[in-house]
């Protein structure tokens, strides 16, 4: 039976979340058939918090196709998303909103997000064009329930971003890989303690903590006394912790939603065991024997007095090799590129300070000119200060 967490105001939320991001596509659109056979089916199961976002091509149309044709948009709640990067002034706010209820075929939004946020200066300029008052007159209405932002920054940003508003919600990336990096743990439990409910989104890194694990790390789960597969060690271990309200699924097979909403059914909060955390510990060091730098994220090396994110520059360097070359650089846009204050390598003078307080004793320096060159060849150089230009230009005046 599926089990629920409260959200700020008491309402019950299904602990897995239907992520819409990753239907499967047919002629060139959304499968909408399959689809809906995969909502339904999760529907039935329990599932009541469905997430999308404006730029998740047909997702906003397809749901709300869905939802309308079975009758259950008053029995299920609906995650959008404000494309924040696309704002330039107070009357795209409304254009924007306006087209997604077109899309979902709906007068108000239950869960509301600001998309996308890797910086607080990103946060600073939507302040800039009206959004709390344009957040509080959509909430006034009924036209939005719930007001919250999805992130993925360093900890530091999130904490700001948190601390500046009276988010109902919010969302990160957060996995067992990810304990110590973007929001991480320590984000979550700082929203926890406010009472704001967390939306976990990438609990299993997009399927890489199911397809790409190394053998090593697959015999070590299978030998367990769990019997575990690793979608549910990685699915397990989130539900474990109390401070998670929603963990989103990309589901787009009835297979992986019967799977997932069995796992949501079964867990319980504090079920992990010394031995179990044990496990996942040589999971992860698995993982990580072939990382380029034996970088932890202690952050004993931060603050670099030059503003260099030292343990977020390690560890998309690492996920160069330990996932692919595309995908370590572009976590690198995101949480390093996109940042106000840039926080390259190259601003690094080599002052040293970092490696006095390395417990690995890794040598920083050298790492970090090698690290660069590898996360930014010329392309990424050229794509990144372009996307800076767009993400960070004057709001223009109303």
């Amino acid at each position: 039976m599926m089990k629920y967490r409260k959200d700020k105001y008491g309402q019950d939320l299904s602990v897995l979340g239907y992520g819409c991001m990753r239907f499967a596509r047919k002629g060139g659109g959304i499968d909408i058939e399959k689809a809906e056979q995969e909502i339904m089916a999760a529907y039935r199961a329990g599932v009541n918090y469905f997430d999308t976002a404006y730029i998740y091509p047909g997702s906003e149309a397809a749901i709300g196709e869905i939802f309308e044709k079975n009758q259950i948009r008053d029995k299920i709640n609906i995650a959008t998303k404000l494309p924040q990067y696309l704002i330039r002034n107070h009357a795209s706010l409304d254009k924007y909103f306006t087209e997604e209820l077109e899309r979902l075929r709906t007068d108000h939004v239950d869960y509301y997000l600001m998309h996308h946020l890797t910086d607080v200066a990103m946060w600073e300029k939507l302040k800039a064009v009206g959004v709390p008052e344009w957040i509080e007159e959509k909430k006034k209405a009924g036209i939005i329930r719930n007001i919250g932002f999805s992130y993925h920054g360093n900890t530091d940003n999130f904490l700001k971003i948190l601390e500046d508003y009276d988010w109902d919600f919010c969302q990160i990336q957060y996995n067992y890989l990810d304990e110590v990096t973007q929001a991480g743990a320590e984000g979550l439990r700082a929203a926890h303690a406010k009472g704001i409910p967390v939306m976990i989104m990438e609990p299993l890194r997009g399927g890489k903590l199911v397809n790409m694990l190394p053998e090593k790390a697959r015999k070590a789960m299978k030998d367990h006394a769990r019997g575990w597969s690793p979608a549910e060690w990685g699915l397990h271990w989130l539900y474990n912790q109390p401070e998670v309200t929603v963990v989103l699924s990309g589901m787009n097979s009835l297979a992986m939603v019967e799977e997932n909403c069995r796992i949501a059914s079964e867990a319980e909060t504090g079920e992990l065991s010394e031995a179990d955390f044990k496990l996942l510990e040589e999971v992860k060091r698995c993982i990580r024997e072939g990382e380029k730098v034996g970088c932890t994220g202690c952050r004993y090396c931060m603050p670099c007095p030059q503003g260099v994110d030292i343990p977020g520059i390690f560890r998309c360097y690492n996920a160069m090799y330990l996932e692919s070359k595309s995908q370590g650089r572009s976590q690198f846009i995101q949480t390093v590129g996109l940042t106000r204050e840039p926080a390259f390598a190259d601003r690094c003078i080599g002052c040293g300070k970092c490696e006095r307080h390395c417990p690995q004793n890794i040598p920083i320096r050298e790492k970090l000119k090698e690290a660069d060159k590898a996360l930014r060849p010329l392309p990424y150089k050229i794509a990144i200060s372009a996307a800076r230009k767009f993400m960070f230009r004057k709001p223009a005046k109303s």
